[in-house]
């Protein structure tokens, strides 16, 4: 049983900020962190710290941070044999401001995670045929992307698509009918649908619609308010678990993860999305991106108490 990662890989610099500064504005922060990211990475070792095998298919740059990244993977136990050193490109890094109560922004340079082709797919085609649950997200091509769930869908997995980075003109139906569950945030659910939920309801309501443009299931994401399950296999809405946030940077990467990991153990929708939910909220009381990601452990005992 098999979680596939096809996606991005960056370092990640953190700066740690008594709140986020305004346009022009230069501010002190309390601290920094150099450590593993990128939507892909975060998935995958989301996913292995649950206890999934993992098969991650990505790209790093020939540099520094390309060892830098390899390193952490390793200590991670993500297998990197499907991950190809690209000598034409540079790993992408992330810059991510973080305010005091976790709220965070973050800029973007790609690197080599954007010369991802067909040619990666080809690479695991194998590892795609035997998946169980392919994760994707939107900071590699889409079109390869699209190649990638092609391969696994034919083989009878199911495939996973966090829309992010939100696409500015939203995705084709024809996209939306290639994946069986999308896991949108507000943000991402308005740049699809054209409307921002902001209510439990509004959430199911938003969850529906997409499914009526062409996804199998959705799960809309509303942040502190919690979630909408819409799918063949179910309806409902989770509310969100209370922590004390630090860090929210990888919370919805370490919620696919655990909704990967749920669903290839053969949990049911709602209780997938309810343990994927828990990871989430997890993730946000740690510092970092993949450095976030809960054990398996440490989410049943979370959800023991609740």
């Amino acid at each position: 049983m098999t979680v596939a990662v096809f996606g991005s890989i960056n370092m990640d610099v953190t700066a740690y900020m008594d709140r986020l500064p305004q346009p022009g504005e230069t501010l002190h922060g309390r601290d920094y962190k150099l450590g593993l990211g990128g939507k892909g990475a975060n998935q995958a070792v989301a996913a292995r710290r649950l206890g999934s095998e993992v098969a991650f298919i990505a790209r790093l740059g020939a540099d520094d941070f390309a060892a830098a990244a390899a390193r952490e993977l390793a200590s991670y136990d993500v297998d990197r044999s499907l991950i190809l050193n690209d000598a034409g490109g540079a790993t992408g890094i992330a810059i991510i401001n973080v305010g005091e109560s976790g709220e965070n922004f973050i800029s973007l340079i790609g690197g080599s995670n954007l010369r991802v082709d067909t040619s990666d797919v080809e690479r695991g085609r194998a590892a795609l045929g035997k998946a169980q649950v392919l994760l994707l997200q939107l900071e590699v091509p889409l079109a390869a992307s699209l190649a990638a769930a092609a391969v696994t869908r034919a083989s009878g997995g199911m495939v996973i698509l966090d829309p992010a980075p939100a696409p500015a003109n939203g995705l084709a139906r024809e996209t939306l009918a290639a994946v069986d569950l999308i896991t949108p945030n507000e943000t991402e659910t308005a740049q699809i649908l054209g409307w921002r939920p902001s209510t439990l309801q509004e959430g199911l309501k938003a969850a529906r619609e997409l499914r009526g443009a062409g996804v199998a299931g959705a799960i809309v994401k509303l942040g502190a308010r919690g979630l909408a399950v819409a799918s063949a296999n179910g309806e409902g809405m989770i509310e969100a678990f209370k922590v004390a946030a630090i860090d929210t940077v990888a919370a919805g990467d370490c919620f696919n993860g655990g909704l990967a990991n749920a669903l290839e153990r053969g949990l049911p929708i709602l209780e997938a999305a309810r343990f994927a939910a828990a990871c989430g909220a997890l993730s946000t009381t740690k510092k970092g991106a993949a450095a976030a990601a809960p054990t398996r452990a440490e989410v049943e005992a979370f959800l023991a108490e609740r």
